[in-house]
C-alpha cells in the first residue's frame, strides 16, 4: 500500500534526502486509510467548501474551490463520497479534467479554533444523469469520488481568517517555531527525522 497507493520515486528521493522515510511510512501505517471513518464523515458533510486538484491527459494542473451549504458534500459508501457541481463560468476546469484523467485530490480544511484537514485522493466519474443528483439542491452535474487514501494533515500552519497573526510556527527571521505536538505522540516520536538546517541557520 505505501508504495502504489502513496509514495513514487519522487517522494522516496526526497524523504531519503531528509531522512524522512521512516516517519513517512509510519504516518501512513496509522493514519492512512481507504474508508470513511464517522469522524470523517462528520467533518466532510459539515464543510461549506473544499479544494479540488485535478489534472488533464498531458498532467496539466488545476486547482478549484468548491463551496455550497453544509452536506453539499455527501459520504455515500465506505470508500465513496460525493458532490454536485453548480452553475458557473462554463469553463468546466475541474469536471473536463476529471473526464480526461480521474484521479483527483480533495482538501477539506477547519480554520476554525481548532484547525484540522483530511485529504481525500481517489478516482472520480462524473454524470449528468446520476439517480442521486435529486439529493443536491441546484446540481447540474454530479461528481462521484472513490477514494484510493484518506488521511489528516498536521493543520500547524493554518491561521484563522481575519487575525492578523501568522501561524506560531510559521518560521521568520530570529525565530524558533515550536514542534507541533504530534511529533511527541507515542505513535511517532521515534520516527520522527531531525529537523534540517536551512541556509539562514534555522
Amino acid at each position: 500500500m505505501v508504495e502504489s497507493t502513496m509514495f513514487h520515486d519522487g517522494n522516496r528521493h526526497l524523504q531519503d534526502q531528509f531522512d524522512s522515510r521512516r516517519i513517512a511510512d509510519r504516518l501512513v501505517e496509522k493514519l492512512t486509510h481507504m474508508e470513511f471513518t464517522e469522524s470523517d464523515r462528520a467533518f466532510i458533510e459539515g464543510a461549506m467548501f473544499f479544494f479540488l486538484a485535478t489534472s488533464d491527459d498531458r498532467g496539466q494542473p488545476d486547482c478549484s474551490f468548491k463551496g455550497g451549504m453544509p452536506g453539499f458534500v455527501k459520504v455515500i459508501g465506505p470508500g465513496e463520497l460525493a458532490f454536485p457541481d453548480y452553475d458557473g463560468n462554463g469553463m468546466f476546469k475541474s469536471l473536463g479534467n476529471i473526464l480526461a484523467n480521474p484521479n483527483v485530490g480533495l482538501l477539506f480544511i477547519d480554520m476554525g479554533e481548532k484547525p484540522r484537514r483530511v485529504r481525500v485522493n481517489g478516482e472520480a466519474t462524473v454524470s449528468r444523469d446520476d439517480p442521486l443528483m435529486q439529493r443536491f439542491a441546484g446540481a447540474q452535474l454530479l461528481v462521484r469520488v472513490k477514494a484510493r487514501a484518506i488521511f489528516p494533515n498536521c493543520p500547524r500552519y493554518i491561521v484563522t481568517p481575519g487575525t492578523a497573526e501568522a501561524s506560531k510556527y510559521a518560521p521568520r527571521p530570529d525565530y524558533a517555531p515550536p514542534e507541533p505536538a504530534w511529533k511527541g505522540f507515542d505513535d511517532f516520536k521515534d520516527y520522527i527525522h531531525p529537523r534540517q538546517k536551512t541556509p539562514d541557520g534555522t
